[in-house]
């Protein structure tokens, strides 16, 4: 019996994928530019334009047109070859993501940076995972997943905690507060939150992932040599070889080949232990001899930052392929009504209390903590981790996607409020350091 249009899809058939990977693609990539320009005229990040353009064409919105467009245009054939580019994607941005973080810049802000990110942290962190001991009976599938209850608590309180790091720099540097204290201050502390986050989510993956203590110490004894080895013989040995005294060394070409490899190469190596790809280039990326390749070859970063900002739409597309608001139903939407209050509590009250309480004037500690409440897209990274591993079923992994999206389009509004047009912000101190 002959093979129908999607059959061969499934079964992989070469000549039959590409045609309806590249529409889709075609198709993203436009719908993304469109919304984004749209976001910058509303004033807010383009990335949110793109992650409204997402979600847009999953079931939520285009699926709701007469012939289903959505499946149309992204038939199940070809989804695994989506998902494939966008972790790609994601890899390269978690890279760019890694290599903009500077842990020294931290030790210039003092304690206040140190208060306002932990607290900023370990507050949300408790409400999220009380939160989930509350609406544990209503996520369906766990039971699949080793300690799925235990997963899923932590696994909220994790999510809860984040602040997304380049969402916030933009936010930032778009309405000029980088050249300010408050600016200065807010970019400090969600880098440290950045590792910390990190940290713990990958704590959780590993917990979740395993109920066997063997193979729990394997995965931790795993993790902490690729840490080790990173540090101690990757970058010493990225600063030898582009040290510049020869002069293959310095060429653009050479840099970029050994960036590539060196953060494809990792986020394979923590796929491998059992983490997240992203935990790998996020790492690379911190280890890389930025002031050596700043010095020799500048552009390579922004080459691969470039790409993937063009396989990001891709990675908002089959995120919103798994967002149905329609699947909602009256638990749902208490579950969103509970996860936005618990996000917006949370963040803003850690933060903004750990301000006033190191010093920090009143308007000044509620810009921190908006500033601290938007999470964007490192959320949906993690939302999309969670999904993966079951931790997450598909009505909380929609009203977590919905309380990302409120936390950070209501960042600007907001700023715009603390700090109108002609009002300056207070002047940057010289013992706070951005990069």
């Amino acid at each position: 019996m002959a093979l129908d249009h999607y059959q061969y899809l499934a079964a992989g058939a070469a000549d039959v994928i590409v045609g309806p990977v590249l529409c889709g693609l075609a198709v993203v990539i436009l719908a993304a530019f469109v919304c984004g320009r749209v976001a910058e005229r509303m004033g807010q990040p383009a990335v949110m334009g793109e992650i409204v353009a997402g979600l847009a064409l999953g079931p939520t919105v285009l699926g709701l047109l007469p012939g289903n467009p959505t499946e149309a245009l992204f038939p199940a054939g070809i989804r695994p070859y989506l998902s494939v580019l966008a972790q790609v994607g994601l890899a390269l941005f978690m890279f760019g993501v890694g290599s903009r973080v500077d842990p020294s810049h931290l030790r210039g802000a003092g304690r206040q940076v140190a208060a306002i990110s932990l607290s900023s942290m370990v507050l949300p962190f408790g409400l999220g995972a009380g939160l989930g001991v509350a609406i544990h009976p209503w996520i369906g599938g766990l039971h699949a997943v080793p300690h799925g209850r235990l997963g899923f608590i932590l696994f909220m309180g994790t999510a809860m905690s984040i602040t997304a790091f380049p969402v916030l720099a933009r936010i930032v540097t778009d309405r000029g507060l980088h050249k300010h204290r408050i600016g200065a201050m807010a970019l400090a502390c969600a880098a440290l939150q950045d590792i910390l986050a990190w940290c713990v989510l990958a704590v959780v993956i590993v917990v979740v992932s395993t109920g066997d203590p063997w193979v729990l110490a394997r995965m931790l004894l795993w993790s902490a040599a690729f840490v080790v080895g990173l540090g101690w013989v990757v970058r010493p040995g990225l600063r030898r070889l582009f040290d510049g005294t020869r002069d293959w060394s310095s060429s653009p070409a050479f840099i970029h080949a050994v960036l590539l490899t060196g953060l494809l190469l990792s986020a394979w190596a923590t796929n491998a232990i059992g983490l997240h790809a992203v935990f790998g280039a996020f790492a690379f990326g911190m280890v890389m001899p930025r002031e050596r390749i700043d010095a020799v070859a500048p552009q390579v970063p922004e080459r691969i930052e470039q790409t993937s900002l063009l396989l990001l739409p891709v990675f908002f597309t089959v995120t919103g392929l798994s967002v149905n608001f329609s699947g909602l139903g009256g638990h749902g939407l208490i579950m969103v009504a509970a996860v936005v209050v618990v996000a917006c509590v949370g963040k803003f009250g850690g933060a903004a209390g750990a301000a006033l309480l190191t010093g920090a004037s009143r308007r000044d500690a509620a810009a921190l903590g908006v500033l601290m409440n938007t999470r964007g897209l490192t959320e949906l990274i993690i939302l999309n981790v969670g999904l993966q591993l079951g931790v997450l079923d598909a009505r909380s992994f929609t009203a977590m996607v919905i309380m990302a999206l409120v936390t950070t389009l209501m960042a600007g509004p907001l700023l715009q409020r603390l700090y109108p047009a002609g009002v300056e912000a207070p002047a940057l101190q010289p013992t706070v350091r951005v990069r």
